[in-house]
């Protein structure tokens, strides 16, 4: 039988790729989109859940009733728990405070036990969801730290699938990647493999406004005044990951919430993908550099959009929401009235 698998763990990986049309007809490159919601788990956390865990069952770490222990903004989480249903292992992790009310009810959902902890505290706080992790892990037998910003199977999972396919699905031809950087294993593990094919295919990482690693990657110290919240859930950062390879990537573009949320809706509303937080945030960061570096048609890019917006209906999708963040208010778009809904009395 063929399109058959013996559990859902079958489906992760080789994901599409889409040609975007209409959102950047004004770039001459032609763009592809790596639609990671396309995986079971809708994100592309699917990859290093099943390839870390497996790689503990093979060194023997992982047993009967194991329980797997991590820090979480919400992907990484529902993967973690996919993987851990199938395997029969229980399942804790730690999320900041904000993770929205609906993503941790899917974790729960799945089995997980939730421990929510103050976002905008140092990394190594007691109460961040880091050390909260790093806590439960120790304290509990027979449990092992995923630990995705630090664990170097976080690149090799995207050494090992996504830098070939993507080689693969454009031929070789690709010329530039996009990649937000959150761990930074998918843009590092993509990146290895390709920058290994051709070393001149230009790396791009895409930082938030509020993280440090753009200015990290071109100074090699950590400016603590970069540091201050915002609202893009799983990329940027306050700490340096180790799973972060700066020697690949050959440029940061940073992007801010409200650039990065009209993005978002604009990706739903032109091209029928609805994204995360983060599709909108990467192609922010194309738009970006476009405006700073020549494109030419014979250019290939390719965007990696890294989960779904079922996850963000609550947030960036909600016409309350972008309204509290100020955001209706100050679109440089104009799309106010097309996100708008009307009300028949």
């Amino acid at each position: 039988m063929s399109n058959v698998y013996d559990n859902i763990l079958g489906l992760i990986g080789h994901t599409p790729m889409v040609k975007l049309n209409t959102v950047t007809k004004d770039i001459p490159a032609t763009v592809y989109a790596k639609l990671e919601s396309y995986n079971p788990g809708h994100s592309t956390k699917d990859r290093i859940a099943l390839h870390i865990i497996e790689n503990a069952e093979k060194r023997g770490l992982l047993k009967e009733d194991s329980v797997v222990v991590e820090t979480t903004s919400g992907n990484t989480g529902f993967s973690i728990a996919m993987v851990c249903i199938i395997k029969g292992y229980k399942c804790i992790l730690a999320v900041s405070d904000k993770t929205k009310p609906e993503k941790i009810a899917y974790l729960k959902a799945l089995g997980a036990t939730v421990y929510i902890c103050p976002a905008n505290v140092p990394a190594d706080d007691p109460r961040s969801y880091y050390e909260v992790a790093k806590r439960i892990a120790q304290e509990t037998p027979n449990s092992i730290y995923i630990n995705q910003y630090f664990n170097e199977l976080n690149i090799d999972a995207h050494y090992q699938t996504t830098g070939p396919e993507i080689w693969e699905q454009t031929e070789g031809k690709i010329t530039h990647l996009f990649a937000c950087t959150g761990t930074g294993g998918t843009l590092s593990g993509s990146a290895k493999f390709l920058k290994e094919k051709n070393p001149d295919i230009k790396i791009i990482g895409v930082d938030a406004d509020g993280s440090i690693l753009k200015s990290y990657h071109e100074t090699g110290e950590i400016h603590k005044e970069d540091v201050h919240p915002y609202q893009i859930e799983g990329m940027g950062k306050n700490l340096i990951p180790a799973a972060l390879l700066f020697d690949k990537v050959d440029e940061f573009v940073r992007v801010n919430d409200e650039m990065s949320a009209y993005r978002t809706r604009e990706i739903a509303l032109k091209e029928a993908i609805m994204g995360g937080y983060t599709t909108g945030a990467v192609t922010q960061g194309l738009m970006q550099y476009a405006q700073s570096h020549e494109l030419t048609e014979n250019d290939i890019v390719v965007l990696i959009y890294p989960d779904h917006g079922s996850r963000y209906i609550t947030k960036v999708y909600s016409d309350q929401w972008m309204a509290e963040q100020g955001f209706v208010n100050n679109c440089v778009h104009n799309y106010d009235e097309v996100f708008k809904t009307e009300f028949i009395k």
